[in-house]
């Protein structure tokens, strides 16, 4: 499978499932450290009750099976996660693209300080980290970064 290989499109009702499953094998195998606040049936239902229907949420479909997601809200980035399988092979580089494109103004994240591998994506990308905190302030008290994207 190749980016090529992709279609980006929006989430139905019917992807939440599938959606859930991309996110909790995502976070497990990006992030094994990291504490996380809500157990497998708790994300299920976020995914299904409030990201799917209530964010600007696509899909990555690859053979007809959801690879990755992407959640926008005005000016934000709030999840971007691809399968464990399908890193490294420009989906993520389509997704980020495809944001920016939706959100031309300029884009913010978060992601977690131990996530050095999505941080570097992000900064390939021309993001910019403008705060780092303790974790104080999130649900994981995980410290993390903010990251900042303007257009040039």
């Amino acid at each position: 499978m190749t980016a090529d290989d992709v279609v980006l499109r929006r989430a139905r009702a019917a992807d939440a499932a599938d959606v859930a499953e991309v996110w909790l094998s995502s976070f497990a195998a990006a992030l094994p450290t990291v504490r996380r606040a809500h157990g497998d049936d708790d994300v299920r239902r976020w995914i299904r009750d409030v990201v799917v229907p209530g964010e600007d949420t696509w899909v990555a479909e690859s053979g007809g099976a959801v690879v990755g997601v992407l959640a926008l809200s005005p000016g934000w980035i709030d999840q971007l996660y691809l399968a464990p399988a399908s890193r490294g092979r420009g989906i993520g580089d389509r997704c980020v693209a495809l944001a920016q494109e939706r959100y031309p103004g300029g884009l913010e994240l978060w992601t977690f300080r131990v996530n050095r591998p999505a941080q570097r994506f992000y900064e390939r990308h021309g993001f910019v980290a403008v705060e780092r905190t303790d974790g104080s302030g999130n649900e994981e008290r995980e410290p993390d970064v903010r990251y900042r994207w303007r257009p040039a």
